[in-house]
């Protein structure tokens, strides 16, 4: 029997995927939906002359021109379209959205002229309209014709390059006996061909969870220039709370996946929901594009309908429940799908799980949601599976190895490794154990690094011509290497963060080389860390930067920031990633004889976030970290996500770690610090905002700048500003009888008036050591000047220096 005859036994087993036509549902059948999909507008088209409708913070003043409104959909009007003269005016409510629109357009508002509008809402649009139009006339002909074309034309739109099925999201209002709220309007600018205005009461979780945004379209993709919460959010103080907004959260999932030896992936996922809110008809949920849907059933095997668009076009899936949801109710659906492209295979038993997150059904929301999850895989036998989770039972029957695997706990996210393995295990001081793999054989990418760098290609009878021997390329030697500073790692956070919830971590090779990433229990770390220092040297990937001294550590330290705590929305990503980085630094700091490497990597970061890029904008002034992937743009350049959110995100709590250290102590209140937010948000999402109370309940007094107990003008200034401070230096010291006297003059300029901050002096020894002499309090564009003792020094003062540990976000001149 071939694996793919097994292969369908399995799924006629345990997940009937492959049941008779009869017994499935096919997909976009609901007649609500059939109806939604083929709209268009009809009727005579009403006029109107100086029209303004209001929408949060958009307005838009219809000048002169008709409106045809699409036909009802349960007695509902979903959509209108205009043409004629129009303007939309945007004025975003918070200075950093202002801020990213004056980057992007050059004016902190937006506006433009439009000829047409596709007009899509279940909120009362429809009758404001209609109230509006002028008494007694409509359209011509030639204008209904006109509005029926640019309907039709933001139907492939949407559907080619909006990549949103928002007809999906309209029936989840439609069928709801709860009002709808949704809005959005798709123009035609003179700056941009597609401008979408949307309001939506649940969000995006997966693009911008606040209820308004503003996206763009160029040739370069989407970018999404304003994202912001209603007004009334902002008018009663719960805009600066929780991001996300969702109508349904998912508790818990259980998965029982097959995946063939090729890649191909079918699964049944049992899904346990909860309602947040009264109306939940319709449950939008994540899936990988090219896994398809064959069938979805209630708790009871009741056949539900269920979405999913062509795989290349809008291809979101949602399933309608039997029921409307009120709040606080539960339900379970499960969800029967399949299909090739989710997971790469690499060659050589090497494999590439692509969709690491929409692998399986899930609500969507990344990290910012914590569920149960207990999973079963079968795999070809000679293959070995790696889960996010505790490991239950592994057992080969016949041709087919089956795994089952519990989280024991809720988790922001699940996930799996596979390949042929080869492992090295240990146990730190603390009892975790940490096991590190590797593929016994390498990828086929090594063949092609190894013929490019042969400078031949291979024939059938294999490669030839001179460069490295393949068997350098092998990565299993790097094993104890790889373990080694996973357990030192692990150790370190431990000590300076906490206790993990996870009493193991596997640390396993993937394919890809430019990478690394860390699922709760699982990191995966790039095949390039593998090879030796001479194959990297070969293979042009400099092995001295910093990046590969690092990116072990760096991922495991996820397993606290990310997993352990979890954030709430890209909003507050930073915190993961930047922590995560100056984790990277410790551990650094921790491991080598003295801090010349931890300084320059201070020093790199601090280049990342002040070099100008090849559009010409340094990543430290396009945005706050709190704009997170938002940051990147066709105009500000594309890698100023990763060169602002990673190195600012660290510079952040280097500063505060900084800031809390005492000469008596050392990290001893930093510690305790981070410590109490690991254990206060354990197994949570936090926000920046929550951060912040716990910096305050753990500030001394030398950080209280404000005399409020308040670090508002810290995170004001870097959390949620742009500013980087310039900073000039001189001193002269002077040796006399009763002891050295060092005179100094401190600069600060290029900030505003308000801007504070703390600026440490050390003293340099001839000895080599440093020792921090005190802190002087800089405000704004000001110039502190004086003489102070210093006493018997323990040995001969070298020089004077501030700024000794990078402890400052600054620009030295």
């Amino acid at each position: 029997m071939s694996f793919r005859s097994v292969y369908a036994v399995l799924l006629l087993a345990f997940v009937s995927a492959f049941e008779p036509a009869s017994a499935q549902q096919q997909p976009n059948s609901n007649p609500y939906y059939r109806q939604l999909r083929g709209l268009l507008p009809s009727g005579p088209a009403i006029a109107v002359d100086n029209l303004i409708l209001k929408r949060d913070a958009a307005t838009f003043t219809f000048t002169r021109g008709s409106f045809m409104f699409y036909g009802e959909v349960d007695g509902k009007v979903t959509g209108a379209v205009f043409g004629g003269v129009g303007h939309f005016h945007l004025t975003p409510p918070t200075a950093t959205e202002r801020h990213s629109l004056q980057i992007l357009t050059k004016k902190p508002e937006f506006d433009e002229d439009f000829t047409n509008v596709v007009l899509r809402f279940t909120d009362g649009t429809a009758d404001e309209l209609r109230k509006a139009s002028k008494a007694g006339q409509s359209g011509n002909g030639a204008a209904d014709s006109t509005l029926i074309q640019a309907a039709q034309e933001f139907h492939t739109f949407q559907r080619e390059h909006l990549f949103e099925n928002i007809d999906l999201r309209l029936l989840e209002d439609v069928i709801s006996p709860s009002k709808g709220g949704f809005f959005l309007a798709a123009m035609r600018g003179s700056s941009s061909p597609h401008i979408v205005f949307e309001i939506d009461p649940h969000g995006a979780p997966e693009v911008a969870p606040e209820e308004v945004r503003l996206a763009v379209r160029n040739s370069w993709g989407w970018t999404y220039p304003c994202a912001f919460h209603l007004a009334s959010e902002y008018a009663d103080g719960t805009a600066s709370g929780r991001q996300q907004n969702v109508a349904f959260r998912v508790e818990n999932e259980e998965l029982d996946t097959s995946i063939e030896k090729s890649g191909f992936l079918g699964g049944h996922a049992i899904v346990h929901l909860h309602a947040l809110e009264d109306g939940v008809a319709v449950v939008p949920l994540t899936l990988f594009p090219t896994l398809r849907v064959s069938k979805v059933e209630g708790e009871h095997g009741e056949v539900l309908d269920f979405v999913q668009e062509k795989k290349e076009e809008d291809s979101d899936f949602g399933l309608v429940l039997a029921t409307p949801l009120k709040k606080g109710d539960a339900a379970i659906v499960k969800v029967t799908y399949g299909g090739k492209d989710a997971i790469r295979n690499a060659g050589n038993e090497n494999y590439d799980p692509i969709a690491r997150e929409s692998w399986f059904p899930n609500g969507g929301i990344g990290f910012g949601s914590y569920a149960s999850y207990t999973m079963s895989f079968h795999v070809p036998k000679d293959i070995e599976l790696i889960a996010t989770g505790t490991k239950l039972s592994d057992k080969v029957d016949g041709k087919v190895r089956t795994s089952e695997w519990d989280s024991k706990m809720p988790l922001p996210v699940a996930g799996f490794h596979l390949g042929k393995f080869a492992e090295k295990s240990g146990k730190t001081s603390s009892g975790v154990d940490i096991t590190a793999y590797a593929n016994t054989s390498p990828p086929d990418i090594a063949s092609r690094i190894l013929h490019s760098t042969a400078g031949d290609e291979p024939n059938e009878d294999g490669p030839h011509g001179g460069g490295m021997a393949l068997g350098n390329l092998n990565t299993t030697s790097m094993l104890p290497v790889e373990l080694s500073q996973g357990m030192v790692a692990e150790q370190i956070y431990e000590n300076y963060f906490g206790k993990l919830p996870f009493d193991h971590l596997a640390l396993s090779q993937q394919p890809a080389c430019n990478y690394g990433q860390s699922w709760p229990m699982l990191v995966y770390l790039p095949i390039c860390g593998f090879w030796d220092s001479t194959i990297q040297n070969q293979l042009g990937i400099r092995p001295a930067d910093q990046y590969w001294k690092v990116v072990t550590a760096h991922e495991v330290a996820h397993q606290w920031w990310g997993h352990t705590v979890g954030f709430e929305s890209y909003r507050d990503q930073w915190m993961s990633e930047g922590f995560a980085d100056a984790s990277a630094a410790i551990f650094l700091q921790a491991t080598r004889k003295n801090n010349n490497e931890y300084r320059e990597y201070w020093k790199q970061l601090k280049q990342q976030l002040t070099d100008r890029n090849s559009d010409g904008f340094r990543p430290i002034d396009v945005g706050p970290v709190t704009m997170g992937f938002r940051l990147s743009s066709p105009k500000t350049g594309w890698g100023i996500y990763q060169n602002l959110v990673y190195p600012k995100g660290a510079y952040i709590l280097h500063m505060i770690r900084m800031m809390m250290m005492s000469a008596k102590t050392g990290d001893a209140d930093f510690v305790a610090m981070m410590h109490d937010f690991v254990d206060t948000y354990r197994l949570k999402v936090a926000t920046t905002e929550d951060f912040k109370a716990i910096v305050e309940k753990h500030m001394n007094a030398g950080m209280d700048l404000d005399h409020n107990h308040k670090m508002d003008w810290f995170f004001n200034e870097y959390v949620y500003g742009t500013d980087l401070p310039q900073l000039h230096f001189e001193s002269q010291i002077k040796t006399e009888s009763d002891g050295d006297k060092m005179y100094f003059k401190l600069t600060q300029s290029g900030v505003p008036d308000s801007f504070k901050m703390i600026v440490p002096i050390y003293l340099e020894l001839t000895d080599g050591r440093n020792i921090r002499l005190g802190i002087v309090m800089m405000q704004g564009s000001s110039t502190t000047e004086t003489t102070v003792p210093l006493g018997k020094p323990p040995a001969p003062i070298k020089r004077a220096v501030i700024d000794y540990m990078h402890d400052v976000l600054a620009v030295e001149n």
